[in-house]
């Protein structure tokens, strides 16, 4: 924790986008600013660094954008910045500038690089977690994934209606490479029947039993939600659940990308303005190389490294819930 007085900070959004990203940067510049600071944005992540896209950024630079999805400093991964080489470059184009701090906004892979990065040129780095995965520790919330679940939830709510209209069994498929949160929030919100994450086994003959009891029971409209990371998939699991219950009608429906954009919802707005405005705050006091976090409503600072190493882990009393409200 070093206690070097910033003057200059970058703000950047890297890794997936996701809702909420422009408030964060609304945050992080005019909280820059109240506290006469210069602030520069950097475009697409690190690629900008590296590209030297950067430019200073004023109040109304961030006039009218909390209420959009996406980023307004766009995305991308950057290559590059893997390499020494490429983050040397990277330093030389914010010193030249005179940058001595930056808000990086997004995932584990940005906060991996943002450690780095800090390590190697002594640049004080503050991370804020941007993904609708929510799938960083240390925080109750990610920025964008309220609206990733309540997007997935929507949809859901209406693949229900052409279920029930047809007594047909749909198998939805909702993002979460590695983590099952938005399956697991927005299947219990639906009231599907099934679950399918990546953090549990799936258990195929527990499936069809649990089909074929429903179906004994008269139960004709089921709803699974399966995260993408899940060991099958919705569609290898539609192939299986056709193969041993022919008689089920079964659909597939991929929500895809539809879950990263749109307007954030007011958590989203909130989190990310209360993560941006505390980033500056951390730069100004020299509490340096942490993620800014929410935990039981208070902020919580958590080390880069940590953060990276550290997952979020699904409780068993959430997978206990999803066994008996199905049943």
């Amino acid at each position: 924790m070093g206690n070097k007085k910033v003057s200059k900070i970058g703000v950047l959004t890297s890794g997936g986008d996701a809702p909420g990203m422009n408030a964060a940067i609304r945050a992080v510049v005019r909280t820059g600013l109240y506290h006469g600071l210069e602030v520069f944005g950097i475009m697409r992540g690190y690629s900008g660094m590296i590209d030297d896209d950067i430019f200073p950024m004023n109040s109304r630079s961030v006039a009218n954008i909390i209420q959009r999805g996406g980023t307004v400093l766009k995305t991308a991964r950057s290559m590059e910045f893997m390499e020494h080489a490429g983050r040397k470059i990277a330093y030389e184009n914010l010193k030249k500038r005179g940058i001595d701090g930056l808000v990086i906004i997004g995932g584990d892979g940005s906060f991996k690089g943002a450690q780095k990065f800090s390590n190697e040129f002594d640049i004080p780095c503050i991370g804020l977690p941007g993904t609708i995965d929510k799938d960083i520790a240390g925080s109750d919330f990610t920025i964008g994934f309220d609206t990733a679940v309540n997007t997935a939830v929507g949809a859901i709510d209406k693949i229900r209606d052409t279920a029930d209209a047809h007594d047909r069994l749909f198998i939805v498929e909702v993002m979460g490479r590695d983590a099952g949160y938005i399956a697991l929030h927005s299947g219990i919100s639906t009231g599907a029947e099934n679950i399918l994450i990546p953090e549990t086994e799936t258990d195929i003959e527990a499936l069809i039993s649990s089909l074929s009891e429903q179906e004994k029971r008269k139960k004709l409209v089921n709803i699974i939600v399966v995260a993408e990371g899940d060991k099958y998939g919705a569609n290898e699991i539609s192939t299986i659940i056709k193969k041993r219950l022919p008689q089920a009608d079964t659909r597939v429906c991929i929500l895809g990308h539809i879950q990263r954009g749109g307007s954030p919802t007011c958590l989203d707005r909130l989190i990310a303005s209360r993560m941006g405005f505390a980033a500056v705050e951390c730069l100004l006091n020299g509490t340096n190389n942490v993620m800014v976090g929410i935990l039981n409503n208070q902020l919580h600072y958590t080390p880069l490294d940590h953060a990276i190493k550290a997952k979020q882990k699904i409780s068993e009393d959430w997978l206990n819930i999803v066994k008996i409200l199905a049943s």
